[in-house]
């Protein structure tokens, strides 16, 4: 470069440009070019220097080590020079230089620069005026670095306290995502629950940014005052938050406790990047300043309202959906403790850590943590946490809940084995079936004189009503009607190699509930209008129509559709399951940590202790059940489950239904149809009492809606008396409801059928001899006493009335005043069955 364009560089680039031009002449002149690689060492602190070195092309940093922390460094442009002050002070070489890119500079020995100075007065004295004006610019500069420092301090985030733990498919997104907002200054939100150190987060974006260097800094939003003079400044006054920041990183804490009079100046501020400090109302508006920092939000909830306004928003996941990652986030815990208080590091047991993960945590990380410092305080420095020491991770929903497979190893055995239900169902109930059917059609036609027809109506209402709450949908692991759909299920397979259909979910969900709900309503008029409990053909063709449905069913789609969505007796058996004080549930902290292949649901090969099956035949996982209603009992899932996650638990009675459960409006409706079906069984009796007339096929069949009409009509009236009695907003909506109804449904429903139970059912022996033509008149019959059965049939009303009144209670959470026409109506249905059943 020719010494006239040197000396136009020199001016425009560099701190010589104060010099005069003649003076730079001599400095351009003496000026030698070189050419440096990357990753070179051109300077070493604490040396004397070789020359004074000019940047003209690439970057250089230089940086000083420190004994008490980290190297402190700065970046060098082209147009930087090196050396000045130590040449012209006879000072060693403050700083160490490397090169971070090939460079190009201007180099003038050190022995040629001081003959140089020495030749030239006038260029000693521009250089020591120039050092002097550097020099009171650096004071001046570290004048306000200093008064930065202090309006910082309080609110300044020194690092990161730590990484992302863990390895799970949330933990690879969330720093994906992380990654991804550290690469630009755009706003970004973090939302999620309290206790997942989103504050760390925050501070992860910036020191993964290319603005490291610059200052974070953190200010809890609900601590701002309403004006906001913390963030903004005065106007002539104090200076704000955002002044001294510069192009550091302002983190506002808990967003949604911002006050409302700063939320438009913060609106504003995202959306423009312009702010106003703080002025008196009588004082002029101040001009608007640009925000040069960068601004990141924490909030408890996403914030829709400022969502548009960032560039990245950030979902952080719960610790309950992470169950995989609690293993490592022990293990982090851990050697942070042992790190600080110099300990061996004690060994978690594997039961301990199933509990762990099968407990949500609802204070997410902090509370993780903090279990792990109670635990190992409290361990007294023994090499293993067991799973006692870790007490207090119980969850809410496990609570009163006990695990009948650990508590009696016998029924895990007996419940894993062939025997339940395949070998009972191939091996008897199938073949069974056929000759019940098979009796049904060609003995005779009465239930005095039929054993199958005695056994279809006074031995399975009974008893199966009986089971519901105690064992839920049991009946239906072993019902007939589907092992005859599975059968023909796999001759299907077999004999056509045409995959089975998928179910059509959307379409069933909305729809199949109100299916069944006609065909029950068909079967009750059935039953009333052609006497079906006492013709055996007629009930036999029930029998065949409800098998046909799940042969059908079976024979288009895969596993057991018609059992999940359009099974009448399905849908009363899910109904009345809910009541039930056992449950199949699975630890869902095991599922979502330890398994990989959810074999329980689609089914597979044996792996470790599981066994070989085809998945849930309901296509329910057992971790996301949260009511009865759509688990058989089959113990497919038991079966198949390597991770002993699935358990069998006695729980309180219905205690789903205030808990987690989802109302469903075609369930309702069953439910009063099965309770008008209680009044159809006695409408000779009630058409007595109030002078009806059943002198035609039609007036019989009108009666029979009209008596299935009358229980949800009740309800409806009475839930009109609850909205006028509660005030604004407490009453609860009737389709909730209408759930505290349920015990006296089943309470009725048993109590009708009792009496067959307890008259018919004992005639079993006889009644057999007569189905083959023989009298039986000698053999031995068990009856119970009127007096007994009116006795039992209101010992079973009488436990409804006051569990439907509980139920209703803990549904609704409500005022005593408020429920008192639900109770009547209650109350009300009771005495009307009490009538109708007892004092028959």
């Amino acid at each position: 470069m020719a010494t006239a364009e040197a000396v136009a560089w020199l001016q425009q680039r560099t701190v010589f440009q104060a010099l005069a031009e003649p003076l730079l002449t001599l400095v351009a002149a003496a000026l030698e070019e070189l050419v440096v690689r990357s990753g070179r060492r051109l300077v070493l602190e604490d040396n004397a220097p070789e020359a004074l070195y000019i940047l003209i092309e690439g970057r250089l940093e230089g940086y000083r080590t420190s004994l008490n922390g980290p190297a402190t460094a700065s970046s060098l442009l082209p147009g930087a020079v090196v050396h000045l002050p130590e040449l012209l002070l006879g000072q060693r070489a403050q700083r160490t230089v490397i090169t971070l890119s090939d460079c190009r500079l201007w180099s003038i020995p050190a022995v040629r620069f001081r003959a140089l100075v020495a030749q030239s007065p006038a260029l000693a004295e521009g250089l020591t005026r120039l050092l002097a004006g550097e020099v009171a610019q650096m004071a001046a500069q570290l004048s306000f670095e200093q008064e930065r420092a202090a309006a910082l301090r309080p609110y300044l985030i020194p690092r990161a306290r730590r990484g992302i733990v863990g390895k799970s498919r949330y933990a690879v997104t969330l720093r994906a995502q992380i990654r991804q907002a550290a690469t630009d200054r755009k706003p970004v939100l973090l939302f999620g629950e309290p206790g997942l150190e989103k504050d760390n987060l925050a501070a992860l974006v910036h020191f993964g940014s290319p603005w490291r260097r610059e200052p974070i800094i953190q200010v809890n939003c609900g601590a701002l005052q309403p004006s906001g003079a913390e963030l903004f400044g005065r106007s002539g006054g104090r200076a704000g938050l955002l002044d001294w920041l510069g192009e550091g990183t302002l983190v506002l804490n808990n967003i949604q406790d911002l006050p409302g009079a700063l939320q438009e100046p913060i609106r504003s501020l995202l959306a423009t990047g312009y702010y106003r400090p703080v002025y008196r109302p009588e004082e002029p508006p101040p001009a608007q300043r640009q925000n040069h920092s960068r601004i990141l939000l924490i909030a408890e909830r996403a914030a829709g309202n400022l969502e548009r306004l960032v560039g990245h928003s950030i979902k952080v996941p719960p610790l309950r959906v992470r169950k995989g990652d609690i293993a490592a986030q022990i293990a982090y815990y851990l050697n942070l403790l042992v790190r600080t208080e110099g300990t061996p590091k004690p060994r978690v047991t594997p039961e301990a850590l199933r509990q762990l993960q099968s407990y949500d945590f609802p204070g997410n990380l902090a509370e993780l943590r903090s279990l792990i410092e109670r635990a190992v305080a409290q361990s007294g420095g023994a090499s293993e946490l067991t799973e006692e020491i870790f007490w207090p991770a119980q969850a809410r929903k496990k609570r009163f809940r006990y695990n009948l497979l650990n508590a009696q190893p016998a029924l895990r055995r007996f419940l894993r084995s062939r025997w339940w239900p395949d070998r009972l169902n191939y091996g008897f109930t199938a073949t069974f079936f056929v000759l019940v059917v098979a009796v049904l059609f060609a003995g005779p036609q009465r239930r005095a004189d039929n054993a199958a027809l005695n056994m279809f109506w006074a031995w399975w209402w009974p008893l199966v009503l009986i089971g519901f709450p105690f064992v839920g949908r049991l009946w239906c692991a072993v019902c007939p009607f589907m092992i005859w759909g599975e059968i023909v299920q796999k001759l299907r397979v077999a004999l056509i190699p045409v995959p089975l259909r998928r179910w059509p979910r959307q379409q069933a969900e909305r729809w199949g509930g109100w299916f069944l709900f006609a065909l029950f309503g068909l079967i009750f008029l059935w039953e009333e209008l052609w006497v079906l409990p006492d013709t055996a053909a007629l009930s036999a063709w029930l029998l065949l129509l409800i098998t046909g449905g799940a042969v059908v069913c079976s024979a288009i789609f895969e596993r057991r559709f018609w059992c999940r969505y359009l099974c009448p007796i399905g849908g009363m058996n899910g109904l009345f399951a809910k009541l039930a004080i056992t449950e199949l549930r699975a630890q869902q902290g095991i599922c979502s940590a330890t398994c990989t292949t959810y074999q329980c649901y689609k089914g597979g090969p044996a792996l470790d202790e599981g066994q070989t099956t085809g998945g849930c035949p309901l296509y329910s996982h057992p971790a996301q059940l949260v009511d009865n209603r759509d688990c058989v009992l089959c113990m497919t899932c038991l079966k198949a489950c390597p991770h002993r996650s699935v358990e069998f638990n006695l729980r309180p009675p219905g205690i789903e239904l205030w808990t987690t459960h989802i109302p469903r409006h075609y369930e309702v409706a069953l439910l009063f149809l099965l309770m008008g079906g209680i009044f159809l069984h006695h409408l000779p009796q009630i058409s007595g009492l109030l002078g009806w007339s059943i002198a035609s096929f039609s007036s019989h069949a009108l009666l029979a809606l009209l008596i299935l009409a009358v229980p949800p009509l009740l309800a409806l009236a009475v839930h009109g008396l609850v909205r006028l009695v509660a005030q604004a907003g407490e009453a609860k909506a009737f389709i909730e409801l209408a759930y505290g109804y349920l015990p006296l449904v089943l309470g009725g429903t048993l109590a009708h059928y009792l009496r067959l139970g307890l008259t018919e059912a004992g005639q079993i022996l006889p009644v057999t001899w007569r189905t083959f033509g023989a009298s039986g008149a000698d053999l031995p019959v068990l009856v119970a006493h009127p007096a007994v059965i009116a006795f039992l049939q209101g010992a079973v009303l009488l436990v409804a009335l006051p569990l439907a009144l509980w139920l209703t209670r803990k549904i609704a959470r409500q005022p005593l005043r408020v429920l008192l026409p639900q109770y009547l109506g209650s109350l009300v249905l009771t005495a009307s069955l009490w009538a109708l059943i007892v004092g028959r």
